[in-house]
């Protein structure tokens, strides 16, 4: 039986005659969303901000907004975010920290169930104080910066430090491009969407790395093949694997995103966006950075190093 090829077995793409346009567009891309994050900022959800969530559904299978924001105005509890989202009918209401701590919060949402509960069915009640909001944002951004200090650390021992520094560079191109996709698009960013930046780290690094190993194993064996050419052979040799895993990942990707439901949107959406970034900086980024960083000196001074090294396979 045959098996499944997506990518021809004998591709020759030349991807690193790109590498002149992906470069500077990556630069680009990457100045573009630090300006994003500074200019605009993220749309931080209560788990990083504080207060009230309460996202209900109309009985009639109609919300009327213009009647439940002058109903959440009488309610006297400051700025309310009313939005109509996911199916027809389905409300969420955003209020802001109230006085009182964790009282006035609650105080909020029996005032809440006061005015809708004969009209609209309650799906989700979340109260966020200012305290655990805090304790959110530090643990969410020691929780990343640990997981790629470990990755790297990994990385380095494993490989290279050549190898080890273009993991790290299209690893920082990921987080950076992501981050300003969230910055622009004004995507929610709760935790949901740390989980889904931890696991974009965990795709891009694990699809470099299978492309790395590719790249080492022919390193060895043509030594008078260019950089270039050995780095395209490395990536052609990869592509079927590397496009199965992220067509897979994509519909089941996809399928969050039309059934999910608006509680794990951020993680959906940016899961799709980290997918196609991080197979992108796997090729275009990673790759190429060897040809720069001399990937092919170190191997052959640890070829050099090694007595017992076997003969290198000619290029046929």
């Amino acid at each position: 039986m045959k098996l499944l090829r997506i990518v021809p077995d004998d591709t020759k793409f030349g991807f690193m005659n790109f590498r002149s346009i992906s470069f500077p567009v990556s630069a680009l891309l990457s100045v573009v969303s630090v300006v994003a994050f500074l200019m605009i900022g993220l749309n931080f959800g209560i788990d990083f901000t504080g207060g009230t969530l309460i996202e209900m559904k109309a009985m009639s299978g109609k919300a009327d907004i213009a009647a439940v924001r002058t109903a959440t105005a009488d309610l006297a509890v400051g700025d309310v975010e009313v939005q109509e989202f996911g199916n027809q009918g389905e409300v969420s209401l955003r209020f802001g920290l109230q006085p009182g701590g964790e009282k006035g919060q609650q105080a909020v949402v029996e005032r809440v169930r006061g005015a809708f509960g004969k009209d609209y069915e309650f799906r989700r009640v979340e109260v966020v104080g200012p305290r655990v909001s805090g304790e959110l944002v530090q643990s969410g951004i020691l929780g990343v910066v640990l997981s790629i200090l470990a990755v790297l650390v990994y990385l380095w021992f494993r490989f290279e430090w050549q190898f080890a520094v273009g993991a790290v560079i299209a690893t920082l191109h990921d987080l950076v491009l992501t981050l300003g996709f969230f910055a622009i698009t004004q995507i929610e960013f709760n935790m949901t969407s740390i989980a889904a930046i931890l696991t974009i780290v965990g795709y891009s690094l694990n699809d470099t790395v299978v492309v790395f190993d590719r790249i080492r194993e022919l390193l060895r064996k043509f030594k008078k093949l260019p950089i270039a050419q050995l780095l395209d052979l490395s990536i052609n040799t990869t592509l079927s694997r590397t496009v199965m895993t992220s067509v897979t990942t994509s519909l089941a990707l996809l399928a969050l995103v039309f059934f999910g439901g608006a509680v794990i949107k951020s993680f959906s959406y940016a899961m799709i966006f980290g997918v196609v970034i991080g197979t992108y900086s796997s090729i275009f980024i990673a790759a190429p950075v060897l040809i720069y960083l001399g990937a092919r000196i170190a191997a052959e001074a640890t070829e050099t190093m090694a007595p017992d090294a076997e003969p290198a396979t000619k290029l046929k």
